[in-house]
């Protein structure tokens, strides 16, 4: 039985406007690099095939939902090119700058994008033509099409030109039509859509906008080159933080369906387990450098109730003092987390170490002492020790990538897209 709080505010509530135009960016990339945690475990698992057909299937049944999602929440649901392209500057799966859209509409039903950088590429082409070909290729075309089919099912997406690069240094990096078009057939619905459909966390309800807040209430006017962060209201930034953290949790169940129908439950868990430790890890580390905060118990409780894997609290339920003793955390057995089987049902006394790996990300000496396991929840307290721990091998892996230190620059004032 899952009794959410209805009337639980959202933990993003407590930060400024300014503080929230930070963290969206932060957020939509933390949410990009997941794959980045988790794939290097499949493919030790599966293999190089094996980690393709897992990518494919957790991004074809979760994006289409969490692109409705921040549609109905931004107001921007129309059926053309251009709303597809306002959804992918809202999606984990192309965070802002990290992976750089450009776009051009020339009517309702045509468009174009194109890459001016791609950080997932850089990842990948240090491991060779294979690797790229899985991503640009077998990757792509499906889930591409999967994210405009959230907007218009008669979308297609399809390639002007991509990478291997030829020349090596070829830019942009690759260049993609939309063509909306009738006769254009759908692809068959994925196995396990209803499921991700029907989850809680694709049902859970949030606080809607408040369009008497200062700033940009909506995303209803004109496609824009940029988002810039700081033009939204902090009723609309808060909105948004809460829905690209649902979208971690999407992605993040679409994950453990793909590779539960692979291997056994216990195996799944384990590769779960591995992936949630190294982006639990390196989001508290980006989170804390992007906020300006300390290393001490009070910026881990701050780090800890931002951190997407608690958040919307709706959904968790998660509770986190800051007491004398230390930072307690108190995890419910009964959520819409848990329900869905995503990242807080992995916890328990014997497997710590997502929780250790978040709390170091803010200071390395931070380990997780059980304190209390009954029916009704699992809490821990975070203390310092004498000396750092080691950096965890999953968030080693994870740090691979070049997300890893990525920093967002000032673009400036973004332009209209307007059809010429």
């Amino acid at each position: 039985m899952v009794s959410p709080d209805l009337e639980r505010p959202s933990a993003f509530a407590e930060l400024s406007r300014d503080q929230l135009a930070i963290l969206v960016p932060e957020l939509l990339l933390t949410g990009h690099l997941i794959d980045r945690s988790g794939m290097a475990h499949t493919i030790g698992a599966f293999g190089r095939e094996g980690m393709t057909a897992v990518a494919i299937e957790e991004w074809r049944v979760a994006s289409p939902v969490y692109t409705r999602r921040m549609q109905r929440a931004l107001g921007f649901t129309g059926d053309g090119v251009e709303t597809i392209f306002k959804g992918l500057q809202l999606d984990i799966g192309a965070p802002p700058q990290f992976m750089d859209f450009r776009y051009r509409v020339d009517d309702h039903d045509h468009g174009a994008f194109w890459l001016d950088h791609c950080g997932a590429l850089a990842d990948v082409e240090p491991l060779g033509e294979d690797y790229v070909r899985s991503m640009c290729h077998d990757i792509e075309d499906p889930t591409f099409d999967a994210t405009a089919l959230a907007t218009n099912p008669h979308a297609q997406v399809r390639p002007i030109h991509r990478p291997p690069r030829v020349p090596a240094d070829r830019h942009p990096v690759c260049s993609w039509t939309v063509t909306i078009d009738a006769s254009h057939t759908p692809p068959p619905v994925p196995a396990n859509f209803d499921r991700v459909a029907e989850s809680y966390a694709a049902r859970v309800l949030l606080d809607p906008i408040d369009p008497g807040d200062d700033g940009q209430s909506d995303y209803a006017g004109p496609l824009l080159s940029d988002l810039r962060f700081s033009d939204f209201s902090r009723s609309a930034l808060i909105r948004m933080a809460d829905e690209v953290c649902l979208q971690q949790h999407l992605l993040a169940l679409g994950f453990l369906i793909a590779i539960g129908g692979r291997t056994d439950a216990a195996a799944a868990a384990t590769i779960g387990r591995k992936q949630f430790a190294g982006i639990a890890g390196l989001t508290s580390e980006r989170l804390r450098h992007a906020l300006g905060l300390g290393t001490d118990a009070a910026a881990l409780a701050q780090v800890l109730r931002l951190h997407p894997a608690w958040n919307p609290l709706r959904y968790s339920g998660v509770h986190i003092q800051h007491e004398d003793i230390g930072v307690r955390l108190r995890l419910p057995k009964r959520s819409g987390a848990v329900a869905d089987g995503v990242w807080p049902s992995l916890i328990d006394a014997d497997h710590l170490e997502s929780l250790e790996a978040m709390a170091r990300g803010v200071n390395p000496r931070f380990a997780a002492h059980v304190v209390d396991d009954n029916d009704d929840e699992f809490a821990i307290v975070f203390l310092l020790g004498d000396k750092p721990f080691r950096e965890a091998g999953e968030v080693a892996i994870t740090r691979f990538s070049t997300g890893a230190d990525f920093r967002f620059t000032d673009r400036g004032i973004p332009l209209p897209l307007t059809v010429v």
